[in-house]
C-alpha cells in the first residue's frame, strides 16, 4: 500500500512550507522517537505512540499502542477505523492528520501543527505598544537619522562654528558630542583633555599638527637640525613608502612629527614609550650618512650599542672635562684622596671606629654605601656628599677648647681656617713661671713692656693643617697658591652620562658593589662605573626573548634633552618655529 505523508511547516512571517514524501509499506507508526514513520516532535506525543494499518474493504484502522489515545474528527478513542475516500482528521497532542484518497491512488496524509494562540490573541493585540509604535523599517531609518544628527551633524556643526581660541588645558571644548568620536582614553599626561579634543584636532578631519602641539610644549626643541635629520635617516623600505604616501594623502605629516613617536588613545595609564625602530631607523648606520658626526652607531641594546662614555675631570685642579669611553684607561682627578675599599672594609680602625660613633651616627658595625651616599626624594640618584654630615663623624676639625665649648675650623673656606687659626693666641699668653714678674718699667703694664718673639705657634698650626699628613691633608690634595699653603680644588660630578640617566630607584633590589667596584677601590682616582657589559647581564634589546627586562632606546635616553637641543631661541615676543617646518627635503 502507498502513502504519500506532506508536512506542512508555517514560517514567522506566515508562509507556508510543503515537503512531500511517498511511503509504499502496508504499516504505520506514528509517535515523537524518530524512527517511526510519522514524526511529531511533541512531549505530549509518546515515543510510540499509534499505528495505522489496512483492514478489509478498503479501510484503514488507527490503534493506540501506548496509554494514551488520539482523537478522530475531535472525539477521544484509542482504536478507530474509517475509509479514507471519505475522509478523516486525526489528532495528536498538537498536530492534526488529514487522511484523504482519491480513486486509487495513494493515501495522502497532511501533517499540520495546528496554531497555539490563546483566544482572543487579535483584541489583546490592539492594547500593545507595538501597535501604536512605526513599522520597523520605520524605526530603523528614525533611529539612523537620530544617530547621524547626534554624533555627525551636531559635532562637525558646532566645531565649524566655534570661537578659535587658544588651547586650555582645564577649559571644556566648544564641539558638542565630539567624545563619541574617540577611539579610546588618553594617557595620563594629556587626561586634562579628554573634554576639549579641538585643543589637539584644530580642523576636522586633519591629524595633529606639530605646530599644535609647541603651543603648550613651547619650550621642547628638535632633537637636531632638520637638514641633519633628513641626511641622517635610513631610506624607507617600499612597504613604509607606500604608507606614508597614503597617510601624507590624508593630511598627516611626515615621518619625524610629533605623532610618529607620541601616540594617544591607547589607554588611560602612561603614555608608551617610542619604540625602538624609530630611533634606529637613523642611529643604524649613521655615520655612513652623516660623516661628520661624532656619535657611535646604535640599534640595539643587546647586539648594536657602543660603550658607555663617561663625563669627568681629568686634570687637578681644573673645572675641564673629558668624555671617554669606559674602554679606556680612566683616572679621574676631582681633588680629593679617598680609598673605598678602606672606608667599606669589615676590619681595621675605619670598622672600629664606625662601631665605637654608630649610635650618634646611625652607624653599624662598618660602613656602608648609605652612611654617605644618601638619596634624593624621588630616589632617582643622590645627594651630594656633605662633609659636616658623611665625614665629620669620623674626621673631626675640632681645634680648640674654651671651658665646655669646642671650636671647629669652618670646612670650605681656606681663608676662614687661616684667620681661625692665626686669631687662636691673639690673648696675652701666660707666663712660663708664676709669682715672678719683670721688674720696673718692663713689667706687664709698664712702659717698656714688650711680648717679645713673634706668636709662631699659630702659623705653625696652619701649615700642619695643610700639609700632606695634616687635618686638610688627610682627604684634600696640598698645593700652594702665592706662595702660600692651599689644597687643589674639588670637582665631584653629580652625573657621569651625558645622553643618558639611570634611575636608582628601579634597581633598589641591587646591591651598591654588584654594579660599582668600591670594595676593591684603593683610589679615588677610580671611575666606579659599570660598563654596559654589567648591564647587559638583565637589560637586552626591546625585541630580545631571553632577557629579563627588554629594554628599548627612550628606557634611559630622551629625545628632547636639552643639552642636545638647538640652541635657545631668544624671547622677543615671536613664535618659536622650532620643529614647525617641512620634514621633507628640499
Amino acid at each position: 500500500m502507498a502513502f504519500l505523508i506532506r508536512t506542512v511547516d508555517i514560517t514567522q512571517s506566515g508562509r507556508e512550507i510543503v515537503r512531500d514524501r511517498e511511503i509504499a509499506q502496508d504499516t504505520l507508526t506514528i509517535g515523537r522517537a524518530a524512527e517511526n514513520d510519522i514524526h511529531l516532535p511533541d512531549l505530549a506525543v509518546e515515543q510510540q505512540h499509534a499505528r495505522i494499518e489496512p483492514v478489509p474493504g478498503g479501510q484503514l484502522q488507527c490503534e493506540a499502542i501506548g496509554t494514551l489515545g488520539f482523537t478522530v474528527d475531535g472525539r477521544n478513542t484509542t482504536s478507530a477505523t474509517f475509509n479514507p475516500r471519505e475522509g478523516v482528521e486525526l489528532g495528536f497532542a498538537s498536530y492534526r492528520l488529514s487522511l484523504t484518497q482519491d480513486g486509487d491512488g495513494p493515501v495522502a496524509i497532511t501533517i499540520q501543527q495546528k496554531d497555539e494562540k490563546p483566544e482572543g490573541t487579535d483584541a489583546v493585540k490592539g492594547f500593545a505598544l507595538a501597535s501604536a509604535l512605526p513599522s520597523k523599517r520605520a524605526m530603523a531609518w528614525i533611529g539612523l537619522v537620530a544617530i547621524l544628527l547626534a554624533f555627525l551633524a551636531v559635532p562637525i556643526y558646532t566645531n565649524l562654528t566655534r570661537d578659535r581660541v587658544k588651547p586650555d588645558y582645564d577649559a571644556e571644548g566648544a564641539t558638542i558630542m565630539d567624545a563619541s568620536w574617540s577611539t579610546g582614553k588618553l594617557s595620563l599626561a594629556h587626561h586634562g583633555l579628554e573634554d576639549n579634543c579641538e585643543a589637539c584636532h584644530v580642523d576636522a578631519f586633519v591629524s595633529v599638527r606639530d605646530e599644535t602641539c609647541l603651543t603648550c610644549h613651547e619650550e621642547i626643541g628638535d632633537h637636531a637640525d632638520i637638514d641633519r635629520q633628513l641626511t641622517g635617516r635610513g631610506p624607507m623600505s617600499s612597504g613604509d613608502q607606500f604608507l606614508w604616501a597614503v597617510a601624507e594623502a590624508f593630511g598627516k605629516e611626515g615621518p619625524g612629527n610629533c605623532t610618529t613617536c607620541h601616540t594617544e588613545h591607547e589607554g588611560g595609564g602612561r603614555m608608551e614609550p617610542a619604540a625602538q625602530k624609530f630611533c634606529a631607523e637613523c642611529h643604524d648606520g649613521m655615520d655612513a650618512r652623516l660623516t661628520d658626526t661624532e656619535l657611535e652607531n646604535a640599534a640595539d641594546f643587546g647586539t648594536a650599542h657602543p660603550q658607555f662614555k663617561a663625563v669627568f675631570h681629568p686634570e687637578l685642579g681644573s673645572d675641564r672635562t673629558v668624555r671617554l669611553s669606559l674602554d679606556k684607561p680612566i683616572a679621574e682627578q676631582n681633588g680629593i684622596k679617598f680609598p673605598h675599599d678602606l672606608h667599606l672594609s669589615k676590619t681595621g680602625g675605619v670598622a672600629r671606629m664606625a662601631g665605637n660613633i654608630g649610635s650618634k651616627r646611625g652607624y653599624g658595625a662598618a660602613l656602608e654605601c648609605k652612611d654617605c651616599h644618601v638619596p634624593t626624594a624621588d630616589e632617582y640618584g643622590f645627594r651630594p656628599v656633605v662633609m659636616e654630615d658623611a665625614c665629620e663623624g669620623c674626621h673631626s676639625l675640632v681645634y680648640d677648647r674654651v671651658g665646655d665649648t669646642f671650636r671647629s675650623l669652618r670646612h670650605g673656606d681656606v681663608g676662614q681656617m687661616r684667620a681661625d687659626l692665626a686669631a687662636m693666641d691673639r690673648a696675652p699668653r701666660r707666663p712660663i713661671t708664676t709669682g715672678r714678674r719683670r721688674p720696673g718699667d718692663y713689667a706687664r703694664g709698664g712702659r717698656y713692656y714688650q711680648d717679645f718673639g713673634r706668636p709662631t705657634r699659630n702659623y705653625i698650626a696652619i701649615n700642619q693643617a695643610l700639609s700632606p699628613r695634616g687635618v686638610c691633608g688627610e682627604c684634600h690634595i696640598p698645593t700652594s697658591r702665592n706662595g702660600r699653603a692651599d689644597v687643589m680644588p674639588v670637582n665631584l660630578r653629580q652625573s657621569y652620562l651625558l645622553h643618558g640617566w639611570f634611575d636608582h630607584k628601579e634597581h633598589q633590589q641591587e646591591d651598591c658593589t654588584s654594579c660599582h667596584e668600591a670594595e676593591t677601590s684603593k683610589t679615588s682616582d677610580d671611575l666606579l662605573m659599570p660598563k654596559i657589559a654589567e648591564c647587559r647581564t638583565c637589560h637586552l634589546g626591546e625585541d630580545a626573548r631571553k632577557a629579563e627586562v627588554p629594554s628599548s632606546c627612550a628606557m634611559c635616553h630622551s629625545y628632547h634633552p636639552k643639552p642636545m637641543g638647538p640652541p635657545e631661541k631668544r624671547k622677543d615676543g615671536k613664535v618659536k618655529e622650532v620643529a614647525v617646518i617641512s620634514r621633507k627635503p628640499g
